[in-house]
């Protein structure tokens, strides 16, 4: 099996490459599954209903978020009735789901959503609810986490703690890819960030004039996000049909 994780989509122009190479993503390298970040698809901040259905009808199984999930009110609408669209489970009180376990291809695969305790709003500890999870005992054969977090460190010294429990790990948050892909000790699938899918020429997507401006005066001003050349981040992870170990995880940047 092999699982298709795309990094942070970021506006209209995180939309349109991903929409321009998804069909020919999963032809070319058979891809099973398709998990995106959603949480900057709409102007740069959240997701609309209409961009869920327009993930939906582009072949992706789960989307998963982070700390921007709520910023529009339109999500409240709608998140108790899309078990697939995740907000992080750690979340303080909020509604939708946190995980979802769906069945493709003979396999029930469990996507989780967490988000980070260091430089991120308050949220609950992560190592608890990722405890309270396991101690569920949930049946599936497939554990993919989505991290959203700010600290590189925290990001791998808990796939390092749960390293052989999780299958596939992926970090998302910081919009700038590592270099960093491998199996670890134990056989999770790891990757401190996948990146942005969005402007390359950007500050994280936003449009530099307005980041620039924010720091050089400390004067708050609307961020707009960039327009322009765009880049697709994400990861391949090759799972074993047999003992639903992953393979191999192989970066990719479109």
């Amino acid at each position: 099996m092999k699982v298709l994780m795309i990094g942070d989509i970021f506006a209209k122009p995180g939309r349109e490459i991903f929409k321009k190479n998804i069909e020919y993503l999963i032809k070319d390298n058979e891809i099973d599954f398709v998990v995106v970040n959603g949480e900057n698809t709409t102007h740069g901040k959240s997701i609309s209903k209409d961009h869920y259905d327009f993930y939906k009808d582009n072949y992706v199984d789960v989307i998963t978020s982070g700390n921007h999930i709520f910023k529009n009110p339109e999500v409240l609408q709608y998140i108790d009735k899309t078990p697939d669209l995740l907000k992080p489970l750690n979340m303080y009180k909020s509604p939708g789901n946190g995980y979802v376990i769906t069945e493709k291809n003979n396999k029930k695969i469990c996507v989780l959503n967490l988000i980070g305790n260091t430089f991120m709003d308050p949220s609950n500890s992560v190592y608890e609810t990722m405890d309270d999870f396991l101690s569920l005992k949930l049946k599936y054969d497939i554990l993919l986490i989505d991290f959203h977090a700010e600290t590189t460190a925290e990001k791998i010294a808990f796939a390092l703690n749960y390293d052989g429990i999780i299958t596939g790990f992926v970090g998302t948050h910081t919009h700038v890819p590592t270099a960093d892909e491998r199996l670890l000790p134990n056989g999770t699938a790891f990757i401190t960030d996948l990146g942005m899918t969005g402007v390359i020429s950007s500050v994280i997507g936003i449009e530099p004039a307005d980041a620039i401006y924010k720091q050089k005066t400390g004067l708050v001003r609307r961020f707009q996000p960039a327009t322009g050349k765009a880049q697709l981040n994400a990861v391949i992870i090759e799972i074993d049909e047999k003992t639903n170990k992953a393979i191999s995880i192989k970066r990719i940047s479109i």
